[in-house]
């Protein structure tokens, strides 16, 4: 049996404790808490370095045993848009430094998104500890895609191509993330893993939907189209009401929209949703687009056992951990060929895949799924066979854990290192670049 590690997770804008769906929430919050979860239950110690934006937080809470958050004081203890966060990471790695400095010590540094990373680097150079580095999304495919919309500051690509350059190994979710890090960040191929997202199977599974229509007030006869995440532009949202809209005759059908950032769907708290009902009454489907506003995480299996399909067309996504949810309740999923959605949906098995941009095409599969409901049952038990047999939190820990301890033991020095049929040749850690060292895992994660 391997030793534990101890293991020091940098999420600097993104809590395991925050609010999924909401402003600044989402997927990387999601991806965090359930590592760090997992990896306790293996047996390792997690401590979460998250940015304090509320004053009232306390400095450290114990998730469960194994596991700790720390907030981190880096500019005001108040929410402050991730775009505008970088100035702060000066004041976030030294307090991360004395904390490390005054504790015992970690054998591995794992950074979420690049500011993360650029306190990573830091702690790496400074205490001598190997950083892993997960991006969650590139500056260079962000700007690529929301051109003038993005607000990031200038500086990300150019930090995020130091960081996947300088990081011991870098995390790709699936193989365009592994594509895009050699791409646009020159990110060495034999330093790169690939290792999935996962999805918790005790949270999502499948149940009755006559059950979960009934718990949330929803008519038995009706085809039910689910939209659900953050309310912002990139995620697609006014292409699947467009979809909807042209929808013919038939079946009684209802797209229902949960997210936001308040749990009643208010204009002035969500703007988006402004620009959503307008685009539903252009499509003539004002009234049966419902929003819903965001729900907590407990509540969310409901909406996913009582759709018939789930949908989500972004223009991009890094990996999407949303359709794992569906597909692990057995719903089937439409979703935009990008990203890791066209890595975790396979066209025609568990779901379709569709261009990001054309409603058309989307609202002819929501038809194939409406006309044939034996066609989306088949689809959802397949999808579930597929979370079940690639992408749990469990499988996901066992393939980080197998990296931290490679990158742990080559910056130590090693002669020869194989670990879970996963081999590392180095002889001291500065060589790190030069060496064959860490392999590439395999295409199914």
């Amino acid at each position: 049996m391997k030793p534990p590690l101890r293991v020091a997770i940098i999420s600097e804008h993104a809590s395991p404790l925050a609010q999924q769906g909401s402003v600044d929430a989402g997927g990387q919050n999601v991806y965090v808490s359930h590592v760090a979860q997992a990896l306790a239950r293996q047996g390792h110690h997690v401590d979460v370095l998250t940015r304090r934006d509320q004053r009232s937080l306390p400095t450290a809470v114990d998730v469960r045993p194994g596991v700790r958050v720390l907030h981190i004081d880096a500019g005001p203890a108040q929410f402050v848009p991730k775009e505008e966060l970088l100035p702060h990471m000066q004041a976030f790695g030294d307090q991360a430094l004395r904390l490390m400095r005054s504790s015992l010590p970690y054998d591995v540094v794992h950074g979420n998104f690049f500011m993360s990373g650029l306190v990573g680097l830091r702690l790496q150079r400074q205490l001598n500890v190997p950083l892993v580095q997960t991006f969650h999304a590139l500056g260079a495919v962000r700007r690529l895609h929301q051109k003038e919309a993005d607000k990031f500051p200038a500086d990300r690509i150019a930090l995020e191509c130091r960081i996947a350059r300088e990081a011991d190994c870098v995390i790709a979710e699936c193989p365009q993330d592994a594509e895009d890090l050699m791409r646009h960040c020159g990110a060495p191929a034999h330093r790169i893993a690939q290792v999935p997202c996962g999805v918790d199977l005790a949270e999502f599974k499948p149940g009755g939907r006559a059950a979960a229509r009934q718990r949330l007030g929803l008519p038995e006869n009706e085809f039910i189209v689910l939209q659900l995440g953050r309310l912002v532009p990139r995620k697609g949202v006014d292409n699947v009401i467009r979809a909807v809209g042209r929808l013919g005759e038939g079946r009684p059908w209802r797209l229902l929209v949960v997210g936001g950032d308040a749990r009643e769907p208010d204009e002035a708290a969500t703007p988006e949703i402004g620009r959503l009902r307008a685009v539903a009454r252009e499509s003539g489907a004002a009234e049966r687009v419902v929003f819903v506003g965001r729900r907590d995480r407990h509540e969310l299996h409901d909406y996913y056992q009582a759709a018939d399909v789930f949908v989500t067309t972004p223009w991009y996504e890094p990996f999407g951990i949303t359709p794992l949810e569906a597909m692990a309740c057995g719903t089937p999923v439409i979703g935009a060929a990008v990203g890791g959605i066209q890595h975790t949906v396979v066209d025609g098995l568990t779901g379709f895949l569709v261009p990001p941009h054309d409603p058309q095409t989307l609202a002819q599969r929501l038809e194939d799924l409406r006309c044939i409901p034996e066609l989306g049952r088949a689809m959802g038990r397949a999808g579930l066979a597929r979370v079940k047999r690639e992408f749990t939190w469990d499988s996901v820990a066992v393939k980080l854990a197998r990296v931290y301890a490679q990158v742990a033991q080559q910056r130590r020095g090693s002669a020869d290192l194989d670990v879970g049929g996963l081999r590392l040749l180095a002889s001291r850690p500065r060589l790190a670049g030069m060496a064959m060292g860490l392999q590439t895992l395999g295409a199914k994660g």
